[in-house]
């Protein structure tokens, strides 16, 4: 059944599923449409008026010309606001995002570098052990990645307690920076540490 209201085919439902109309009424809708007028756009009229306004336009004087760039200005205002705007949507997502279980792995890494005058691995190990904090090993790399540390001066920290507050030796403050289950600073670090202890 072809709705008399839209012309969509209705099949055997009461109302059309394109418009809603009552399909029970088609005598009714069928007279309706008769005095529905037609759209203007279809109207001869229209299409004269529409030609007489452009060739007016046209045909216009300098002033109404002057109007014209203003009109243009508007038009391109938006777009360029658009344009510009565009760029700046686009670029705040493009900020590396972060996890915040990174962040939380790095600010535990500061403060054990800052307080406790860790070495890397030292640092590393803490934040993935299970009886220390836990992290994941993602998220202890990119806290020794970014953490802001001078493991030099962490060394010499360590040194100056090991030397002058346990009384160690040189060789044994040594060897306790350098072991894997001392403090774990490299070979280097502890070099630097020892020379610097006075």
């Amino acid at each position: 059944m072809i709705c008399p209201n839209c012309g969509s085919d209705t099949g055997n439902s009461r109302f059309c599923p394109e418009c809603g109309a009552d399909m029970s009424k088609r005598s009714s809708l069928k007279q309706e449409q008769k005095k529905v007028k037609k759209p203007i756009f279809k109207r001869w009229w229209f299409w004269v008026i529409a030609i007489v306004v452009i060739a007016g336009i046209a045909g216009g004087s300098q002033p109404e010309n002057d109007d014209i760039p203003q009109q243009d200005s508007v038009f391109q205002g938006p777009e360029n606001n658009t344009v510009g705007q565009e760029p700046e949507v686009t670029q705040e997502p493009e900020a590396p995002s972060v996890p915040q279980e990174y962040l939380n792995a790095l600010a535990k890494a500061q403060s054990y570098s800052d307080n406790m005058h860790m070495s890397k691995k030292g640092l590393f190990d803490q934040l993935t052990s299970e009886y220390g904090e836990g992290f994941p090993p993602e998220a202890a790399q990119y806290a020794i990645d970014n953490v802001q540390a001078d493991f030099n001066q962490n060394a010499l920290e360590k040194a100056k307690s090991y030397y002058y507050n346990m009384n160690m030796s040189k060789q044994a403050v040594w060897d306790q920076l350098t072991s894997a289950y001392g403090e774990q600073f490299t070979h280097d670090q502890a070099d630097y540490a020892i020379a610097n202890l006075k």
